[in-house]
């Protein structure tokens, strides 16, 4: 009997370690960069990616920008249909695959292990970028899955793939945006239910 309470022990601290949150450094909101109006004219898909890993600072920027909380009062720096905050954003690395907090500005590993390669899903360069994003549309969150919900869930999500383009534009970063993907494998991966839908990723790196 004892034996087993100790096991069980051991599993829950095991899992409570998995389950642990990350800090990242604060977003640097005095980053330099080019202006906005540079950035629509040097944006662009880019399919090739430094090998290097993104620092710390580098990705707290990445993330904050894409949908980071940005006022007191809790919003976003991606607005959403009625402030539902229905995006989950995922970050896939060779180390595993985690959840962002944009309140907390934290990273939770949700998964262990390189699993970019569901994120490419035939598409090799994916796999060559250090990060891909990925948008997940939680129609639990948003309170409904009829087809408005479905749409502005859409929306929504373009809102915070577009805030990813902008900045890698600024930053001098290079991404793309993707629809393909292996949703099958990362809703399995993710445990996710039928109302969480994977739809945009975004491999991002340093430019080659």
């Amino acid at each position: 009997m004892k034996r087993l309470v100790f096991i069980a022990a051991m599993l829950l601290v095991g899992i409570a370690g998995f389950a642990q949150s990350k800090n990242l450094p604060k977003p640097n909101l005095q980053r330099q960069t080019l202006s906005v109006m540079e950035a629509y004219k040097q944006r662009k898909s880019v399919r090739e990616f430094s090998a290097k890993d993104l620092s710390e600072q580098d990705l707290s920027d990445l993330l904050w920008a894409a949908q980071g909380q940005n006022r007191e009062d809790g919003h976003l720096t991606a607005p959403t249909a009625m402030n539902r905050q229905e995006i989950r954003l995922y970050v896939f690395t060779s180390q595993g695959a985690s959840l962002y907090d944009p309140k907390a500005n934290t990273l939770t590993q949700v998964a262990s292990g390189d699993h970019r390669a569901l994120m490419a899903a035939g598409q090799a360069f994916a796999k060559d970028a250090p990060v891909v994003l990925l948008m997940v549309a939680d129609l639990d969150k948003f309170g409904s899955n009829n087809q408005h919900a479905q749409s502005m869930a859409a929306v929504d999500t373009g809102i915070v793939c577009e805030n990813i383009n902008l900045f890698c534009s600024a930053a001098g970063f290079s991404t793309v945006p993707r629809a393909t993907m292996d949703s099958k494998g990362i809703s399995a991966l993710l445990n996710l239910n039928e109302n969480q839908i994977p739809l945009i990723n975004n491999p991002v790196g340093y430019t080659k």
